[in-house]
């Protein structure tokens, strides 16, 4: 599988990633001007990172984000994410004209909600997710 990954990274990289990287390292950068809008700019490095290798790797809540990521959040889709909300989904709908581009298509769908709403979240391996046993209603 780590195989597969490689190779649909290495074509994501080539055909959507890298611009997709530099789009949002140049939106940190101008970001980190401002004392004030440094957290954005530190979001959209990790944005950048993810968006430049998704395959393999999975966004997640942060446990114990709270208000202050709801906050910084709102200020987010305002100013910038749903833009960038829209470049991923046109960008989706040019990859997934051809076959192999379903994937990469796809990984663009996954990329909408990180570029929504990016404070609270981290990226983590997706070896490394562990899914806790659902527990029934009422048997805690």
């Amino acid at each position: 599988m780590s195989v597969i990954r490689l190779l649909l990274n290495i074509i994501w990289l080539v055909f959507a990633g890298f611009w997709l990287a530099v789009g949002y390292v140049i939106a940190g950068l101008i970001c980190c001007l401002l004392i004030v809008t440094i957290p954005f700019g530190v979001a959209s490095f990790r944005i950048a990172g993810y968006v430049l290798w998704p395959f393999g790797r999975e966004m997640i809540r942060k446990p114990g984000a709270g208000v202050g990521a709801g906050f910084l959040n709102v200020i987010w889709f305002v100013v910038a994410g749903w833009w960038l909300a829209l470049g991923h989904l046109f960008t989706a709908a040019a990859l997934a004209v051809t076959i192999i581009g379903i994937p990469m298509a796809w990984a663009n769908i996954k990329l909408i909600p990180i570029s929504l709403v990016p404070f609270g979240r981290e990226v983590v391996d997706s070896d490394r997710l562990v899914f806790a046993p659902r527990v029934p209603a009422g048997q805690h």
